[in-house]
Protein backbone atom coordinates (compact mmCIF):
# COMPACT_ATOMS: atom_id res chain seq x y z
CA UNK A 1 0.00 0.00 0.00
CA UNK A 2 3.25 2.13 0.97
CA UNK A 3 4.06 1.94 -2.69
CA UNK A 4 0.74 2.41 -4.53
CA UNK A 5 0.68 5.81 -2.20
CA UNK A 6 3.63 7.11 -3.23
CA UNK A 7 2.86 6.46 -6.68
CA UNK A 8 -0.10 7.97 -6.01
CA UNK A 9 1.37 11.39 -5.09
CA UNK A 10 4.18 11.06 -7.13
CA UNK A 11 1.39 11.08 -10.39
CA UNK A 12 -0.37 13.85 -8.51
CA UNK A 13 2.57 16.19 -7.98
CA UNK A 14 3.63 15.06 -12.16
CA UNK A 15 -0.07 16.47 -13.02
CA UNK A 16 0.71 19.45 -11.24
CA UNK A 17 3.44 20.45 -13.29
CA UNK A 18 1.81 20.10 -16.34
CA UNK A 19 -0.82 21.87 -15.41
CA UNK A 20 1.27 25.24 -14.53
CA UNK A 21 4.30 24.14 -16.51
CA UNK A 22 1.58 25.05 -19.84
CA UNK A 23 1.45 28.80 -18.38
CA UNK A 24 4.46 29.92 -16.76
CA UNK A 25 7.12 31.64 -18.29
CA UNK A 26 8.14 33.64 -21.24
CA UNK A 27 9.15 31.80 -24.09
CA UNK A 28 11.73 32.24 -26.76
CA UNK A 29 12.30 30.96 -30.12
CA UNK A 30 15.93 29.93 -30.89
CA UNK A 31 17.05 29.53 -34.88
CA UNK A 32 20.18 28.34 -35.72
CA UNK A 33 20.59 29.76 -39.54
CA UNK A 34 24.17 31.20 -38.26
CA UNK A 35 27.48 30.80 -40.23
CA UNK A 36 28.76 31.10 -36.61
CA UNK A 37 26.42 29.95 -33.88
CA UNK A 38 27.11 29.45 -30.36
CA UNK A 39 27.48 26.14 -28.70
CA UNK A 40 24.39 24.85 -27.52
CA UNK A 41 25.24 24.59 -24.19
CA UNK A 42 26.50 28.21 -24.15
CA UNK A 43 22.63 28.81 -25.40
CA UNK A 44 21.24 26.86 -22.88
CA UNK A 45 23.02 28.28 -19.82
CA UNK A 46 21.74 32.07 -21.36
CA UNK A 47 18.49 30.83 -21.26
CA UNK A 48 18.63 29.64 -17.85
CA UNK A 49 20.48 32.81 -16.56
CA UNK A 50 17.86 35.15 -18.07
CA UNK A 51 14.68 33.10 -16.44
CA UNK A 52 13.33 31.43 -20.03
CA UNK A 53 11.58 28.71 -19.17
CA UNK A 54 10.30 27.66 -22.66
CA UNK A 55 11.92 27.52 -25.76
CA UNK A 56 10.60 26.88 -29.43
CA UNK A 57 12.78 25.01 -31.94
CA UNK A 58 12.66 25.31 -35.68
CA UNK A 59 14.00 21.40 -36.29
CA UNK A 60 15.17 18.82 -33.82
CA UNK A 61 18.51 18.55 -33.33
CA UNK A 62 19.49 16.00 -31.45
CA UNK A 63 22.76 18.45 -30.03
CA UNK A 64 20.75 20.96 -29.49
CA UNK A 65 17.62 18.54 -27.31
CA UNK A 66 21.10 17.10 -25.68
CA UNK A 67 22.05 20.46 -24.26
CA UNK A 68 18.57 21.07 -22.95
CA UNK A 69 18.52 17.76 -20.92
CA UNK A 70 17.27 18.03 -17.27
CA UNK A 71 17.36 21.98 -17.74
CA UNK A 72 14.21 22.56 -16.89
CA UNK A 73 13.25 24.09 -19.98
CA UNK A 74 9.81 23.45 -21.51
CA UNK A 75 10.59 22.46 -25.96
CA UNK A 76 8.62 23.00 -29.03
CA UNK A 77 10.69 21.26 -31.06
CA UNK A 78 9.83 21.96 -35.26
CA UNK A 79 9.46 19.87 -38.03
CA UNK A 80 10.60 21.74 -41.24
CA UNK A 81 8.50 22.63 -44.21
CA UNK A 82 10.08 19.87 -46.69
CA UNK A 83 9.34 17.18 -44.92
CA UNK A 84 5.56 17.42 -44.27
CA UNK A 85 5.48 15.50 -47.79
CA UNK A 86 6.83 12.13 -46.36
CA UNK A 87 5.54 12.36 -43.19
CA UNK A 88 1.96 12.73 -44.67
CA UNK A 89 2.16 9.87 -47.02
CA UNK A 90 3.67 7.93 -44.03
CA UNK A 91 3.08 6.94 -41.20
CA UNK A 92 5.31 4.80 -40.87
CA UNK A 93 7.67 7.95 -41.89
CA UNK A 94 5.94 9.92 -38.91
CA UNK A 95 6.48 6.53 -36.20
CA UNK A 96 10.21 6.61 -36.83
CA UNK A 97 10.57 10.95 -36.26
CA UNK A 98 8.46 10.53 -33.31
CA UNK A 99 10.50 7.59 -31.86
CA UNK A 100 13.51 9.35 -32.54
CA UNK A 101 12.76 13.02 -32.07
CA UNK A 102 10.77 13.41 -29.38
CA UNK A 103 10.58 9.28 -27.41
CA UNK A 104 14.41 8.95 -27.47
CA UNK A 105 15.21 12.36 -26.13
CA UNK A 106 12.34 12.30 -23.46
CA UNK A 107 12.45 8.96 -22.06
CA UNK A 108 16.24 8.46 -21.57
CA UNK A 109 17.19 11.68 -21.96
CA UNK A 110 15.18 13.64 -19.80
CA UNK A 111 14.16 16.54 -22.07
CA UNK A 112 11.22 18.30 -21.12
CA UNK A 113 9.25 18.22 -24.86
CA UNK A 114 5.78 19.27 -24.48
CA UNK A 115 5.05 20.46 -28.40
CA UNK A 116 6.12 19.31 -32.14
CA UNK A 117 5.35 22.35 -34.18
CA UNK A 118 4.07 20.14 -37.56
CA UNK A 119 5.48 22.85 -40.30
CA UNK A 120 6.41 26.46 -40.19
CA UNK A 121 4.06 29.22 -41.61
CA UNK A 122 2.82 26.27 -44.44
CA UNK A 123 0.11 28.72 -45.79
CA UNK A 124 1.88 31.53 -46.42
CA UNK A 125 0.50 33.04 -49.84
CA UNK A 126 4.04 33.47 -51.22
CA UNK A 127 4.06 29.32 -51.25
CA UNK A 128 1.25 28.94 -53.35
CA UNK A 129 -0.70 26.41 -51.77
CA UNK A 130 2.75 24.41 -51.73
CA UNK A 131 1.52 22.59 -48.27
CA UNK A 132 -1.77 22.41 -48.08
CA UNK A 133 -2.50 18.95 -49.18
CA UNK A 134 0.36 17.55 -46.79
CA UNK A 135 -0.05 19.63 -43.91
CA UNK A 136 -3.01 18.05 -42.35
CA UNK A 137 -2.08 14.39 -43.09
CA UNK A 138 1.21 15.35 -42.00
CA UNK A 139 -0.37 16.67 -38.64
CA UNK A 140 -2.70 13.26 -38.24
CA UNK A 141 0.60 10.97 -38.50
CA UNK A 142 2.75 12.92 -36.07
CA UNK A 143 -0.60 12.82 -33.48
CA UNK A 144 -1.07 8.70 -34.14
CA UNK A 145 3.12 8.24 -34.06
CA UNK A 146 2.41 10.10 -30.23
CA UNK A 147 -0.25 8.06 -28.93
CA UNK A 148 1.43 4.87 -30.00
CA UNK A 149 4.44 5.64 -28.41
CA UNK A 150 2.43 6.75 -25.37
CA UNK A 151 3.39 10.52 -25.60
CA UNK A 152 -0.08 11.51 -26.35
CA UNK A 153 -1.02 13.27 -23.32
CA UNK A 154 2.09 14.87 -22.40
CA UNK A 155 2.94 15.74 -25.95
CA UNK A 156 0.70 17.84 -28.33
CA UNK A 157 0.75 18.70 -31.56
CA UNK A 158 0.45 22.53 -33.63
CA UNK A 159 1.18 24.23 -36.50
CA UNK A 160 2.55 27.65 -36.51
CA UNK A 161 0.75 29.77 -39.10
CA UNK A 162 1.04 33.13 -39.96
CA UNK A 163 -1.34 36.08 -39.21
CA UNK A 164 -2.31 35.68 -42.50
CA UNK A 165 -4.70 32.41 -42.30
CA UNK A 166 -7.22 35.04 -40.77
CA UNK A 167 -8.43 38.19 -42.03
CA UNK A 168 -11.19 40.77 -40.87
CA UNK A 169 -13.68 42.25 -43.74
CA UNK A 170 -13.30 45.58 -41.99
CA UNK A 171 -11.00 47.33 -39.14
CA UNK A 172 -13.08 45.50 -36.81
CA UNK A 173 -11.98 42.36 -35.21
CA UNK A 174 -15.69 41.23 -34.67
CA UNK A 175 -15.65 40.74 -38.40
CA UNK A 176 -13.09 38.42 -38.42
CA UNK A 177 -13.24 35.03 -40.33
CA UNK A 178 -10.16 32.64 -41.65
CA UNK A 179 -9.10 33.55 -45.33
CA UNK A 180 -11.61 32.28 -47.84
CA UNK A 181 -9.26 30.68 -50.37
CA UNK A 182 -8.27 27.60 -47.23
CA UNK A 183 -11.45 28.44 -45.22
CA UNK A 184 -12.61 24.53 -44.95
CA UNK A 185 -9.12 23.30 -44.71
CA UNK A 186 -8.64 25.54 -40.89
CA UNK A 187 -11.54 24.71 -39.93
CA UNK A 188 -10.26 20.32 -40.77
CA UNK A 189 -7.02 21.75 -38.66
CA UNK A 190 -8.65 23.63 -36.00
CA UNK A 191 -11.41 20.80 -35.57
CA UNK A 192 -8.03 18.16 -35.41
CA UNK A 193 -6.87 20.41 -32.90
CA UNK A 194 -9.52 20.83 -30.77
CA UNK A 195 -9.84 16.85 -30.66
CA UNK A 196 -6.55 16.30 -29.49
CA UNK A 197 -6.50 18.52 -27.00
CA UNK A 198 -3.96 20.94 -28.89
CA UNK A 199 -3.73 24.87 -29.35
CA UNK A 200 -3.77 26.93 -32.24
CA UNK A 201 -0.09 28.81 -32.65
CA UNK A 202 -0.16 31.95 -34.41
CA UNK A 203 2.96 34.39 -35.24
CA UNK A 204 1.85 37.74 -35.01
CA UNK A 205 3.91 40.67 -35.79
CA UNK A 206 3.35 44.10 -35.78
CA UNK A 207 6.15 45.23 -36.95
CA UNK A 208 4.94 43.94 -40.40
CA UNK A 209 2.07 45.91 -40.69
CA UNK A 210 4.09 49.14 -40.45
CA UNK A 211 7.16 47.83 -42.67
CA UNK A 212 4.21 46.99 -45.41
CA UNK A 213 2.17 49.85 -45.33
CA UNK A 214 3.77 53.67 -45.29
CA UNK A 215 0.52 54.76 -44.06
CA UNK A 216 0.59 52.88 -41.40
CA UNK A 217 -0.15 54.96 -37.75
CA UNK A 218 3.59 54.27 -35.54
CA UNK A 219 1.86 54.28 -32.31
CA UNK A 220 -0.46 51.97 -32.99
CA UNK A 221 2.20 49.09 -33.34
CA UNK A 222 3.45 49.73 -29.65
CA UNK A 223 1.52 49.37 -26.34
CA UNK A 224 1.37 53.18 -25.29
CA UNK A 225 -2.30 53.14 -25.44
CA UNK A 226 -2.99 54.95 -29.30
CA UNK A 227 -5.19 57.54 -29.00
CA UNK A 228 -7.24 56.87 -31.80
CA UNK A 229 -7.78 53.22 -31.56
CA UNK A 230 -10.92 51.03 -32.82
CA UNK A 231 -13.91 50.66 -30.79
CA UNK A 232 -15.70 47.12 -31.91
CA UNK A 233 -18.94 47.14 -29.79
CA UNK A 234 -17.30 48.71 -26.36
CA UNK A 235 -14.25 46.81 -27.03
CA UNK A 236 -11.50 48.89 -27.30
CA UNK A 237 -8.20 48.16 -29.44
CA UNK A 238 -5.25 50.56 -28.84
CA UNK A 239 -2.45 48.62 -30.45
CA UNK A 240 -2.71 46.24 -33.51
CA UNK A 241 -1.42 43.05 -31.60
CA UNK A 242 -4.59 43.05 -29.58
CA UNK A 243 -6.69 43.42 -32.93
CA UNK A 244 -5.09 41.21 -34.59
CA UNK A 245 -5.03 38.61 -32.02
CA UNK A 246 -8.50 38.70 -30.94
CA UNK A 247 -9.33 39.02 -35.12
CA UNK A 248 -8.26 35.11 -34.83
CA UNK A 249 -10.55 34.63 -31.76
CA UNK A 250 -13.15 35.95 -33.55
CA UNK A 251 -12.64 33.59 -36.67
CA UNK A 252 -12.31 30.33 -34.40
CA UNK A 253 -15.57 31.37 -31.87
CA UNK A 254 -17.65 32.35 -35.21
CA UNK A 255 -16.82 28.75 -36.45
CA UNK A 256 -17.86 26.68 -33.09
CA UNK A 257 -14.16 26.65 -31.48
CA UNK A 258 -14.38 29.75 -29.47
CA UNK A 259 -12.84 27.79 -26.40
CA UNK A 260 -9.88 26.44 -28.22
CA UNK A 261 -6.25 27.75 -26.13
CA UNK A 262 -4.32 30.16 -28.48
CA UNK A 263 -0.43 30.15 -28.51
CA UNK A 264 1.34 33.57 -29.84
CA UNK A 265 4.26 31.53 -31.32
CA UNK A 266 6.56 34.07 -32.60
CA UNK A 267 6.02 37.94 -31.48
CA UNK A 268 9.29 40.48 -31.78
CA UNK A 269 10.82 43.46 -33.51
CA UNK A 270 14.08 43.58 -35.45
CA UNK A 271 16.90 46.27 -34.63
CA UNK A 272 18.29 46.37 -38.11
CA UNK A 273 17.87 46.22 -42.32
CA UNK A 274 14.94 48.73 -42.11
CA UNK A 275 14.75 51.89 -41.22
CA UNK A 276 11.84 50.75 -38.51
CA UNK A 277 14.11 48.21 -37.05
CA UNK A 278 15.88 49.69 -34.66
CA UNK A 279 17.44 49.69 -31.03
CA UNK A 280 15.03 51.95 -29.50
CA UNK A 281 12.07 50.39 -31.28
CA UNK A 282 12.59 46.72 -30.03
CA UNK A 283 12.78 47.74 -26.62
CA UNK A 284 9.88 49.42 -26.57
CA UNK A 285 8.08 46.96 -28.04
CA UNK A 286 9.17 43.72 -26.34
CA UNK A 287 9.27 45.79 -23.28
CA UNK A 288 6.04 46.60 -23.85
CA UNK A 289 4.71 43.74 -24.38
CA UNK A 290 6.58 41.99 -21.83
CA UNK A 291 4.92 44.39 -19.44
CA UNK A 292 1.44 43.68 -20.01
CA UNK A 293 2.29 39.65 -20.83
CA UNK A 294 3.72 40.14 -16.86
CA UNK A 295 0.24 41.30 -15.82
CA UNK A 296 -1.47 39.16 -16.97
CA UNK A 297 -3.77 41.21 -18.77
CA UNK A 298 -4.18 39.61 -22.10
CA UNK A 299 -6.50 41.21 -25.03
CA UNK A 300 -10.23 42.58 -24.96
CA UNK A 301 -11.76 38.81 -25.87
CA UNK A 302 -9.04 36.95 -24.04
CA UNK A 303 -8.41 38.91 -20.89
CA UNK A 304 -6.42 36.41 -19.47
CA UNK A 305 -2.75 35.18 -20.00
CA UNK A 306 -0.80 34.83 -22.81
CA UNK A 307 1.10 31.82 -23.80
CA UNK A 308 4.14 33.26 -26.30
CA UNK A 309 7.28 32.93 -27.26
CA UNK A 310 9.56 36.14 -28.24
CA UNK A 311 11.00 35.94 -31.50
CA UNK A 312 13.87 35.47 -31.18
CA UNK A 313 16.72 35.18 -29.17
CA UNK A 314 19.83 35.54 -30.88
CA UNK A 315 20.37 36.98 -34.83
CA UNK A 316 21.04 34.74 -37.40
CA UNK A 317 22.72 36.06 -39.96
CA UNK A 318 22.83 33.17 -42.06
CA UNK A 319 19.08 33.18 -42.67
CA UNK A 320 17.17 34.29 -45.72
CA UNK A 321 16.91 37.58 -46.64
CA UNK A 322 14.05 36.87 -49.20
CA UNK A 323 11.26 38.89 -46.39
CA UNK A 324 13.47 41.71 -46.28
CA UNK A 325 16.76 42.70 -44.96
CA UNK A 326 15.71 42.98 -41.42
CA UNK A 327 15.60 38.68 -41.25
CA UNK A 328 18.39 38.57 -39.72
CA UNK A 329 18.35 41.50 -36.89
CA UNK A 330 15.53 39.85 -34.50
CA UNK A 331 16.94 38.51 -31.50
CA UNK A 332 17.35 40.25 -28.19
CA UNK A 333 20.81 38.83 -28.24
CA UNK A 334 24.01 39.56 -31.08
CA UNK A 335 24.68 36.63 -32.64
CA UNK A 336 27.47 36.56 -30.01
CA UNK A 337 25.25 36.12 -27.01
CA UNK A 338 25.40 40.03 -25.92
CA UNK A 339 22.11 41.70 -25.05
CA UNK A 340 21.06 44.58 -27.54
CA UNK A 341 19.59 46.23 -25.20
CA UNK A 342 17.73 46.39 -21.68
CA UNK A 343 14.48 44.38 -21.21
CA UNK A 344 12.94 42.80 -17.93
CA UNK A 345 11.46 39.78 -18.10
CA UNK A 346 9.37 40.94 -14.14
CA UNK A 347 12.12 38.89 -12.36
CA UNK A 348 14.29 40.09 -10.06
CA UNK A 349 16.53 40.34 -13.00
CA UNK A 350 17.76 43.70 -13.56
CA UNK A 351 17.94 43.57 -17.67
CA UNK A 352 19.32 40.86 -19.83
CA UNK A 353 22.51 38.57 -18.97
CA UNK A 354 24.44 37.95 -21.71
CA UNK A 355 26.23 34.64 -22.84
CA UNK A 356 29.59 33.59 -20.53
CA UNK A 357 31.98 32.06 -22.00
CA UNK A 358 32.08 32.98 -25.55
CA UNK A 359 35.57 33.33 -27.67
CA UNK A 360 36.43 35.40 -30.44
CA UNK A 361 38.82 36.07 -33.73
CA UNK A 362 41.45 38.39 -33.25
CA UNK A 363 41.03 41.75 -33.16
CA UNK A 364 41.86 42.70 -37.18
CA UNK A 365 39.47 43.55 -39.86
CA UNK A 366 39.63 43.21 -43.07
CA UNK A 367 39.03 47.28 -44.93
CA UNK A 368 39.32 48.90 -48.32
CA UNK A 369 43.11 50.05 -49.05
CA UNK A 370 43.20 53.95 -48.47
CA UNK A 371 45.22 54.03 -51.39
CA UNK A 372 42.03 52.20 -53.64
CA UNK A 373 40.55 54.21 -56.04
CA UNK A 374 37.09 54.02 -55.80
CA UNK A 375 36.59 54.30 -59.78
CA UNK A 376 39.03 50.81 -59.61
CA UNK A 377 36.31 48.63 -61.98
CA UNK A 378 37.60 45.83 -59.95
CA UNK A 379 35.67 47.28 -56.72
CA UNK A 380 31.73 46.66 -57.87
CA UNK A 381 31.86 43.18 -58.72
CA UNK A 382 34.14 42.66 -55.33
CA UNK A 383 31.61 44.65 -53.20
CA UNK A 384 28.76 41.84 -54.40
CA UNK A 385 30.57 39.23 -54.04
CA UNK A 386 31.42 40.05 -50.83
CA UNK A 387 27.97 40.98 -49.60
CA UNK A 388 26.53 38.08 -51.42
CA UNK A 389 28.55 35.61 -49.31
CA UNK A 390 28.64 37.53 -46.31
CA UNK A 391 26.05 40.14 -44.45
CA UNK A 392 25.31 43.25 -45.89
CA UNK A 393 22.07 44.23 -44.36
CA UNK A 394 22.96 46.74 -41.99
CA UNK A 395 24.10 48.78 -45.16
CA UNK A 396 21.38 50.76 -46.55
CA UNK A 397 18.94 53.91 -45.97
CA UNK A 398 17.89 54.15 -42.51
CA UNK A 399 20.16 51.03 -40.81
CA UNK A 400 22.73 51.01 -38.48
CA UNK A 401 25.39 51.46 -40.58
CA UNK A 402 23.39 53.68 -43.17
CA UNK A 403 25.49 56.54 -42.91
CA UNK A 404 28.76 55.39 -44.04
CA UNK A 405 30.50 56.91 -46.65
CA UNK A 406 31.46 55.05 -50.06
CA UNK A 407 34.47 53.65 -48.88
CA UNK A 408 32.99 52.93 -45.16
CA UNK A 409 30.28 51.26 -47.46
CA UNK A 410 32.94 48.97 -48.96
CA UNK A 411 35.36 48.36 -46.04
CA UNK A 412 31.83 47.14 -44.01
CA UNK A 413 31.39 44.32 -47.29
CA UNK A 414 35.08 43.27 -47.08
CA UNK A 415 34.76 42.97 -43.31
CA UNK A 416 32.02 40.86 -43.13
CA UNK A 417 33.24 38.55 -45.78
CA UNK A 418 36.32 38.18 -43.71
CA UNK A 419 34.67 37.58 -40.66
CA UNK A 420 32.34 34.81 -42.11
CA UNK A 421 35.72 33.19 -43.24
CA UNK A 422 37.26 33.03 -40.28
CA UNK A 423 39.66 35.54 -41.23
CA UNK A 424 41.52 33.69 -43.68
CA UNK A 425 44.21 35.43 -45.24
CA UNK A 426 42.95 34.84 -48.40
CA UNK A 427 39.46 35.78 -47.82
CA UNK A 428 41.32 39.21 -47.31
CA UNK A 429 41.97 39.40 -51.26
CA UNK A 430 39.93 41.65 -53.01
CA UNK A 431 42.14 42.50 -55.99
CA UNK A 432 44.35 45.50 -55.12
CA UNK A 433 41.45 46.92 -52.90
CA UNK A 434 41.85 45.57 -49.51
CA UNK A 435 44.13 45.57 -46.43
CA UNK A 436 44.11 43.90 -43.28
CA UNK A 437 44.30 46.52 -40.43
CA UNK A 438 44.52 46.43 -36.19
CA UNK A 439 42.14 49.47 -35.56
CA UNK A 440 38.56 49.08 -35.26
CA UNK A 441 36.90 51.05 -38.43
CA UNK A 442 33.75 51.32 -36.43
CA UNK A 443 31.70 54.81 -36.65
CA UNK A 444 29.42 55.22 -33.82
CA UNK A 445 26.33 52.78 -34.01
CA UNK A 446 28.17 51.00 -36.78
CA UNK A 447 30.08 48.20 -35.54
CA UNK A 448 32.15 46.16 -37.41
CA UNK A 449 31.88 43.19 -35.84
CA UNK A 450 34.87 40.59 -35.13
CA UNK A 451 33.27 37.25 -35.99
CA UNK A 452 33.42 34.28 -32.59
CA UNK A 453 35.13 31.27 -33.01
CA UNK A 454 33.29 27.84 -33.24
CA UNK A 455 34.53 24.56 -33.51
CA UNK A 456 33.53 24.00 -36.96
CA UNK A 457 34.82 26.64 -39.55
CA UNK A 458 32.21 27.86 -42.01
CA UNK A 459 33.82 28.57 -45.43
CA UNK A 460 33.09 29.99 -47.86
CA UNK A 461 34.41 30.38 -51.35
CA UNK A 462 38.26 32.65 -51.51
CA UNK A 463 39.50 34.77 -53.76
CA UNK A 464 42.22 33.89 -56.05
CA UNK A 465 42.45 34.05 -60.26
CA UNK A 466 40.39 32.04 -61.05
CA UNK A 467 37.86 33.03 -57.99
CA UNK A 468 37.89 36.60 -59.50
CA UNK A 469 36.81 35.49 -63.11
CA UNK A 470 34.01 34.12 -61.57
CA UNK A 471 33.65 37.77 -59.57
CA UNK A 472 33.43 39.24 -62.74
CA UNK A 473 30.78 36.58 -64.65
CA UNK A 474 28.38 37.54 -61.55
CA UNK A 475 28.73 41.02 -61.83
CA UNK A 476 27.58 40.86 -65.45
CA UNK A 477 24.46 39.22 -64.28
CA UNK A 478 24.22 40.94 -61.36
CA UNK A 479 24.28 44.00 -63.70
CA UNK A 480 22.15 42.60 -66.88
CA UNK A 481 19.30 40.66 -64.30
Amino acid sequence: MGGVRKWRVFVVLLFSVVLVGRVRGIGVNWGTQATHPLPPSTVVKLLKDNGIQKVKLFDADSNTLDALKKSGIQVMVGIPNDMLSSLANSVEAAEKWVSKNVSAHVSSGGVDIRYVAVGNEPFLSTYNGSFESTTLPALQNIQSALIKSGLANHVKVTVPLNADVYQSSSEKPSDGDFRPDIHDLMLQIVKFLSDNGAPFAVNIYPFISLYKDANFPVDYAFFNGYQSGINDNGKVYDNVFDANHDTLVWALQKNGFGNLPIIVGEIGWPTDGDKNANLQYAQRFNQGFMSRYVSGKGTPMRPGPVDAYLFSLIDEDDKSIQPGNFERHWGLFYFDGQPKYQLSFGSSRNGLVGASGVHYLAKKWCVLKPSANLNDEQVAPSVAYACENADCTSLGYGTSCGNLDTRGNISYAFNSYYQVNDQLDSACKFPGLSIVTDKDPSVGDCKFRIMIQTDSAHPHATLGSYSYTMLLLLFFFFTVL
